[in-house]
């Protein structure tokens, strides 16, 4: 484990991501996750991973809806759940956090791709990083529909998300470097990821 994602904040949004990766695998509630025995790489959970995984929560619809505008179409729940999850954290934190809990979005994008790093796949950083960025150009987020209806590829990735997850290994670590977040890059890395899903489930 990198040193990198033990300590402070950093500590704080890798709590959140695994208290949040639990509660979709498990399809439970953060708070139901929080009340039973929750599994942490390192304690004691920091009251800011919470905050942050409790606020994802409350406002997933809204984080989604955001995400799939800006992923070039691309099912969300085809990205690994390590990436998706790293990926709502951020969006929470760089547009829900206001006033004096407000964080500069370059902070947050580099903290994102550090964890990315700690707990993604070879491509995470770079996936995570561009995806980022690209929330970082919207003022706001865009407003899902009232009535938002889900297409049926869509509504079966996420009925499957627990048995095709692969479990979250809280101790995986890779060194790769951080590329920058240009539309190419993140069209290149969204195909790698959805090409080696593709590859694991033949």
């Amino acid at each position: 484990m990198s040193l990198k994602v033990e300590r402070g904040r950093t500590l704080a949004r890798s709590q959140a991501l695994q208290i949040l990766f639990q509660a979709e695998a498990l399809d439970l509630s953060v708070d139901t996750v929080l009340a039973g025995d929750y599994l942490i790489s390192k304690g004691p959970l920091d009251a800011y991973a919470v905050e942050l995984a409790r606020g994802c929560h409350d406002n997933i619809d809204r984080i989604d809806y955001a995400l799939k505008s800006v992923s070039m179409n691309w099912s969300l729940y085809r990205m690994p759940g390590t990436d998706r999850n790293l990926l709502r954290l951020a969006v929470y934190e760089m547009r829900f956090l206001t006033g004096d809990a407000a964080i500069d979005d370059a902070v947050i994008i580099n903290e994102a791709v550090e964890i990315a790093k700690a707990y993604g796949t070879d491509e995470s950083s770079r996936f995570v990083n561009g995806v980022l960025g690209r929330i970082s150009r919207m003022e706001t987020l865009p407003e899902p529909p009232v009535e938002q209806g889900e297409d049926q590829v869509e509504s079966e990735d996420e009925a499957q998300i627990v048995s095709s997850e692969v479990a979250f290994d809280i101790e995986a670590h890779t060194e790769s470097d951080v590329e920058t977040g240009s539309d190419a890059d993140v069209e290149e890395s969204i195909d790698t990821v959805l090409v080696s899903d593709d590859v694991d489930g033949e």
